[in-house]
């Protein structure tokens, strides 16, 4: 197994109620930050040290990082900042590690995907 942790769909679909604030706050704060040209994967602005000139992280940089190792220790894989997806790792019936699969918009988790499948080969939860 690669996760030591694993959601069942129930105990996803439950967390995904209190998380999906933070989600949708992780979204805004990534489009907060390209609108500052601040490059959230190199950590640095576009073109130079920041507008400001003192290289320092952006304010909202700080709170995603913050967001984004809440949800990792939560077990939760975070897949796209920009439109919110996320995946529970899960094990089917069949003893198969796969991740149950969410994003910005959807309501509930709909969808889950063998692992190297990823996010195009989301299939629905009827079939988990």
């Amino acid at each position: 197994m690669l996760h030591k942790i694993h959601f069942t769909p129930e105990h996803a679909s439950e967390l995904l109620k209190k998380i999906k604030p933070k989600i949708e706050k992780m979204a805004a704060l990534k489009t907060l930050l390209d609108k500052k040209n601040f490059d959230v994967y190199t950590h640095e602005y576009f073109g130079g040290a920041g507008p400001n000139g003192t290289g320092e992280f952006p304010g909202e940089m700080e709170e995603l990082v913050d967001i984004i190792k809440e949800l990792d220790e939560m077990g939760i894989l975070i897949k796209g900042i920009n439109n919110g997806i996320i995946d529970f790792p899960a094990v089917r019936s069949n003893g198969e590690e796969v991740y149950l699969c969410w994003m910005l918009g959807e309501r509930d988790i709909m969808y889950w995907h063998r692992i190297p499948d990823g996010f195009p080969g989301r299939t629905d939860m009827k079939e988990f």
